[in-house]
């Protein structure tokens, strides 16, 4: 047997540690009041209990968007974002929430073995690390108010995808809007949903969540994305778009040699492109430059050990006042710096995640996938089924409803409290 298919084969057997491992990691990123990790603890992949899917995700996680090449990149505007990887700085709790998904999935999955650098990538073309559209990411790493996509209905050049989550995510309950930093369609949201932060949510908004969900989707199967050929299958599968898969991995090898900064989050580090935006991209630029230009003077540069770039934000240039927090050492990563202060304490009273169907629209959907799944030879069941089965299981887990589904179509009509026909 290969080492490679060993490895898949044996991913439950190395995920006790992971709970530990992603408790250290997010104690030491949050500080020793927030929850740590949500970890089960069961021998499953992730600290919430999920599974790193062993067959490769085929749907897409986002869509081509009319005009971009990703939400946070207009067409024509590859060079410039990649030629701005530096002083497009990181949020800092983004950057931790790359660099904490890669290690719990290359943990999880050793034949894995996705960068950092490449679940960045992904963040910073999609939203810029969650800050899209007006978008900020708060000390949770939530984006507020939300990273929403366009209406996917078909119409202006979108892809047209019917609603999938009765709006619940995307607050469309007609058509389906990609969600969140990471952009993910609902229905593909609902195959890789982790909770990486132990708040006892699984939230598209959340760039830790959606950062280590993306890990999730760009190692299912079995694609090693440590080659090139890996790395370009995987990311094909997120976004069904070659300009897209390009400018990915070119901003993933900016980042790789270290051209990137980490900034305080909710602070402005670079060009963030509106999705209304008009102009033209030299227009863009000369407004970034101007923008540039005048909060200079109000703000400090400097290295930032790996980085290449300056940091946005800072103390006023020509103080003598000492700043508000310890500078950052002259040495070490961006994530060293932005995490030097914090404690690595781990704390107890992590929330266990409890999906259930909590809404009419989310129990139809699970109601018909349940009994489309029934072998019905004679027809007995029919569309309005689920309908009727829907208020017996709103408000269940996935598995509560399923265990109460019966599995044969006579059962099920008696169930229903229907006629049952001769032939049962």
């Amino acid at each position: 047997m290969s080492a490679k298919l060993k490895g898949r084969r044996s991913k439950a057997a190395s995920l006790v540690p992971l709970a530990l491992l992603s408790a250290a990691w997010t104690a030491s990123i949050v500080g020793a009041d927030s929850v740590a990790s949500a970890a089960k603890n069961d021998g499953s992949d992730l600290p919430d209990g999920s599974a790193v899917p062993s067959r490769a995700i085929k749907a897409p996680a986002s869509v081509p968007v009319p005009g971009a090449i990703a939400p946070a990149v207009p067409d024509g505007a590859a060079d410039a974002t990649v030629a701005g990887a530096s002083t497009s700085g990181i949020p800092s709790v983004a950057l931790s929430a790359y660099q904490r998904a890669a290690q719990i999935i290359d943990a999880a999955d050793t034949t894995c073995n996705v960068p950092w650098e490449l679940i960045a990538a992904i963040g910073r073309v999609e939203s810029n690390h969650g800050q899209y559209a007006g978008n900020t990411l708060d000390s949770d790493g939530v984006s507020k108010p939300g990273v929403f996509g366009p209406t996917l209905d078909g119409k202006n050049g979108t892809q047209a995808i019917m609603d999938t989550d009765g709006g619940q995510l995307d607050d469309d309950p007609v058509y389906d809007r990609a969600v969140g930093p990471m952009q993910f369609i609902p229905s593909t949201w609902s195959s890789v949903k982790v909770d990486a932060d132990g708040d006892g949510r699984r939230n598209p908004q959340d760039i830790d969540d959606a950062s280590l969900a993306s890990g999730v989707y760009l190692c299912s199967g079995d694609d090693n994305l440590a080659t090139r050929a890996g790395q370009e299958a995987s990311v094909f599968r997120y976004n069904h778009s070659r300009a897209y898969v390009d400018l990915v991995l070119r901003i993933m090898e900016a980042y790789s040699q270290g051209d990137y900064t980490a900034i305080p989050s909710g602070t402005y580090g670079g060009t963030i492109f509106s999705p209304s935006a008009s102009s033209t991209i030299k227009s863009r630029q000369h407004a970034a430059k101007q923008h540039s230009t005048s909060t200079s003077s109000g703000s400090t540069s400097g290295s930032t050990g790996t980085g290449s770039g300056t940091t946005g934000g800072g103390s006023p240039s020509g103080s003598n006042d000492a700043p508000s927090t310890p500078k950052p050492p002259s040495t070490g990563t961006p994530l060293d710096q932005a995490t030097q202060n914090l404690t690595a304490t781990v704390t107890q009273g992590v929330q266990p995640v409890v999906d259930t169907l909590s809404t009419l629209a989310e129990a139809t959907g699970f109601c018909n996938s349940q009994l489309n799944a029934i072998s019905d030879p004679l027809n007995l069941l029919n569309g309005t089924m689920a309908s009727l089965c829907a208020p017996k299981v709103e408000d269940k887990t996935e598995p509560e409803a399923a265990a109460l589904i019966p599995n044969s179509p006579c059962a099920v009509l008696g169930w229903l409290g229907l006629p049952l026909p001769l032939v049962c």
